[in-house]
């Protein structure tokens, strides 16, 4: 059945979404307690697995959907951990700020300590930071559209990821208890 997902075979793909969809929504919901996020995490899923069906080697179906929607449900706890902590850390520092304008201010904050970190950030670094961070591209996806080696994109990634740590240092580590007192 994967051979045939792999050759575009969209009944193969409808068969496995029809196999495993309810029972990884069950797993997501279970562990979120969140309908619309479990859904969108299952859907999100499959799309990622139809839209990476020549380039992925998948020798069971099932460990890898179960692995890769384990780490999807992962990747939003973190996901929405950060934001509270986020949201907090803006409450305490702009308190007279309405409700309503809060996640504004926040998004406004952040975007500018992203783009000054970026400033201090080579050409190529801010290129691969950008399409890594920000546009949700995979290693060998940067690789193609910048014509660097995966190696090389890994080492600018790197290298971004620990200036923009220094740089973005002191919202971190204002904002660090409150991220523990979240967990």
């Amino acid at each position: 059945m994967l051979a045939a997902v792999q050759a575009s075979d969209e009944k193969a793909y409808a068969e496995i979404y029809a196999r495993y969809s309810f029972s990884l929504f069950s797993v997501a919901y279970g562990k979120l307690k969140s309908r619309e996020v479990a859904e969108e995490l299952v859907q999100d899923l499959f799309e990622k697995l139809w839209d990476k069906r020549r380039d992925t080697r998948i020798e069971q179906v099932k460990p890898y959907l179960f692995a890769a929607l384990r780490y999807g449900v992962i990747n939003h706890i973190r996901a929405e951990k950060v934001r509270t902590g986020y949201e907090l850390f803006c409450r305490l520092h702009h308190p007279d700020t309405d409700p309503g304008t809060e996640s504004t201010v926040a998004f406004n904050d952040l975007n500018e300590a992203l783009a000054a970190g970026l400033q201090h950030l080579s050409e190529k670094a801010q290129e691969v930071f950008r399409l890594s961070r920000l546009e949700q591209y995979s290693i060998p996806e940067i690789s193609a559209r910048v014509n660097l080696s995966e190696k090389t994109v890994e080492y600018h990634l790197r290298k971004s990821l620990k200036l923009m740590r220094a740089y973005l240092r002191s919202f971190l580590l204002t904002a660090w208890p409150f991220l523990l007192f979240i967990r």
